[in-house]
């Protein structure tokens, strides 16, 4: 049982959750209440994070998308009245639009009444489109589905009693699912942290003091369960400063700016050769001696102090995961961290909690032993590989040149080799026991380990590893790309057969790109890298202007390069139908001073590409999250709504041609 266990949660680590970068902080939920024969009314709710707001219905000429009610059909019902918002919304002015503007904050309510014309109907479908900010940045044009099952058939009651929430499809943004995964990975690592050999033999000395405490067994059990609870709510606080402290308005510093991203690098450093074994990660012994101290008190405040003795003295490793998962979220939504540390903390005090209440069960535990270090040196590979790619965002942003893409591949090549040799029992490390012989969980964890050695190989040679493609340094740094090589050599014999050529001479208008030395588009794409650039091209070219908002810490940018432009009906379009300028948000190189510019959003000087980049996409579109691709005529007007993160190339392919539809009509 204890093998199986431990196979499947170390297995659960190999599985890197996505850093979502779409920001997404409204979560609707949908209702209705039967308010007469055949009338219903539907409800629309919005919950918004702290800090952000949602537009009104109100249209305004030249600024944001107002939130609008889509329905799929109006078959077998018609609107009665106007739609309701609830509370009023409040009229600020919005100097990110320059305007004054209509927001609603926290919670808002959208009321339609309706009058059911066919009795067989029995759904009513649509979505809701809406657009929201904070005082730094604004989301795109945003989409959440509804479906209210109000007829014949459905098995949600006719009526409900005035204020009650049923709801009928619990759909949330996308924003609201990368905090569920996000939770999930917490949980995973909470779990993995109770296998370690710091935490794994405190859990019968933790029962052991509850059921032995002189105390009735209820009393006790009681003890157990506020103990458990103590657990969570420590870390929870944990999560919550780091909220505090790194919320939204940190998050690009954080994500791009070298010192942080060294500093945590540097940290998953340490933490791998801690649990290596080299040295032991430890807090001052002053603090673990006053809340030993406490714990002697007994009853809640007994129970506390025992939580927080078992926070501080299995920190050693624990400090590690918790590490990762507070960088992980730190650059996030404020909830990131608090829903990170609550799952990592839930899963922790499990054990601990459980085996108070049902002490008998503590028969069944595997004793400790050598294996315990074993999951440690594994988590410490494990922390090795992913502290890389801090290094590599710095790299990337500042053009280092210090970690290119096959030097990235070939140290995770070399990682996860040993990592499957120590796996065999062929390494010892400073705590390891002998490995007499080899487990069947071991061997298959090797296995794995040395089948991902086998799918990074074909990467050395220029192989686009989609499915890790989001943490790899992007094919325009691989020295050796065969891929590329294959391709010039064929477009070279194409261009000297007279044929058409994507590589023929470049037409006139179009000038040479800047920063062309630092800057490069996936697939052998050619475009440019400077806004003005790439418009004068378009207009020379007669072509529209595909922008494309990236960065090079972004995860999401690389999986749509890898996923979605390399599909061939995207990149033929992207090649031959449009003057691509990719505008870097990030890149911290320095313009001339003749290119700065004063911000109209903030009023500062942007000396930099990615500041410059970062300001236009903020002041003209009102977004800053990556990746963003805007499709603009030669009047600088949009053709279509602009996209953010879709893996699915059809609906990419559609993007792209309807653009191309309405620029031949204008």
């Amino acid at each position: 049982m204890r093998k199986t266990f431990l196979f499947t949660l170390i297995i659960s680590l190999f599985v890197i959750a996505a850093q979502a970068q779409i920001l997404n902080p409204v979560s609707w939920t949908f209702d209705y209440k039967k308010i007469a024969d055949n009338t219903y009314e539907l409800y629309f709710d919005a919950e918004i994070e702290d800090g952000w707001h949602l537009y009104s219905t109100r249209e305004n000429d030249g600024g944001p998308i107002a939130t609008s009610i889509n329905y799929a059909s109006s078959d077998g019902f018609q609107l009665k009245g106007e739609l309701i918002t609830t509370p009023d919304p409040l009229k600020v002015f919005d100097k990110t639009f320059n305007m004054e503007l209509e927001y609603l904050g926290d919670k808002a309510r959208f009321i339609q009444k309706i009058e059911v014309t066919d009795p067989t109907l029995k759904k009513i479908e649509g979505y809701v489109e809406f657009m929201s900010c904070d005082d730094e940045s604004c989301t795109p044009p945003t989409e959440a589905d509804f479906v209210f099952s109000i007829g014949a058939g459905s098995d949600v009651p006719e009526s409900k009693d005035e204020g009650a929430i049923v709801i009928n499809d619990n759909i949330k943004s996308d924003a609201g699912r990368g905090l569920f995964i996000f939770f999930l990975f917490s949980f995973l690592a909470g779990l993995a942290a109770i296998l370690t050999p710091c935490v794994f033999p405190m859990i019968p000395m933790t029962v052991s003091f509850f059921m032995h405490s002189g105390q009735s067994k209820a009393r006790s059990r009681l003890n157990a369960a506020f103990y458990g609870f103590s657990i969570i709510a420590i870390y929870t606080i944990i999560g919550t400063l780091v909220a505090v402290l790194f919320g939204p308005g940190a998050a690009n510093w954080l994500s791009t700016h070298w010192l942080p991203n060294i500093i945590f690098f540097l940290v998953f450093i340490i933490f791998a050769f801690s649990f290596f074994g080299m040295f032991e990660i430890v807090l001052p012994s002053w603090m673990v001696n006053k809340a030993d101290k406490g714990a002697d008190r007994g009853g809640f405040m007994g129970s506390f102090f025992m939580a927080l003795t078992l926070v501080l003295v299995s920190f050693s490793c624990t400090g590690p995961i918790v590490g990762a998962i507070l960088v992980e979220s730190a650059g996030g939504a404020v909830l990131k961290p608090i829903i990170g540390m609550f799952g990592f903390a839930l899963a922790f005090a499990l054990p601990f909690t459980l085996f108070a209440l049902f002490p008998q069960w503590l028969n069944n535990l595997p004793k400790s032993g050598g294996w315990l270090n074993s999951v440690k040196v594994v988590l410490g590979f494990i922390e090795l590989a992913l502290g890389l790619k801090f290094l590599s965002v710095a790299d990337q942003t500042y053009h280092w040149g210090l970690l290119d893409r096959e030097i990235y591949i070939a140290i995770w090549i070399v990682i996860f080799t040993l990592l499957g040799i120590y796996l065999l029992g062929k390494i010892k490390f400073a705590h390891d026991s002998d490995v007499k012989h080899v487990s069947v969980p071991r061997l298959m964890l090797s296995i794995i380990s040395f089948s991902f050695v086998v799918y990074l190989i074909p990467g050395m040679f220029g192989a686009p590893l989609k499915a890790i493609s989001g943490y790899m340094p992007p094919m325009s740094t691989h020295d050796f790309d065969l891929h590329k090589i294959i391709r010039e050599e064929v477009e070279l014999v194409t261009h000297s057969n007279g044929a058409n050529a994507y590589f023929d001479e470049t037409p006139e208008g179009c000038e040479e790109p800047k920063f062309a030395d630092l800057l490069h588009l996936p697939h052998g794409l050619k475009g440019y890298f400077d806004y003005e650039q790439g418009l004068a091209c378009a207009r020379a070219s007669g072509k529209p202007l595909f922008i494309d908002f990236t960065g090079h810490g972004c995860v999401n940018c690389r999986e749509m390069e890898a996923t979605v432009w390399s599909d061939a009906r995207v990149l033929d379009r992207l090649k031959n139908d449009f003057v691509i300028v990719a505008l870097y948000v990030d890149d911290k190189t320095k313009l001339p001073e003749s290119e700065w510019i004063t911000s109209d959003y903030d009023g500062k000087v942007k000396k930099t590409i990615g500041k410059k980049y970062a300001d236009f996409q903020i002041a003209r579109f009102g977004v800053n999250a990556q990746p963003y691709y805007v499709i603009l005529d030669h009047e600088e007007e949009m053709l279509v709504q602009p996209k953010a993160r879709d893996l699915n190339p059809d609906n990419f392919v559609k993007f792209l041609d309807q653009a191309l539809a309405e620029f031949e009509k204008r």
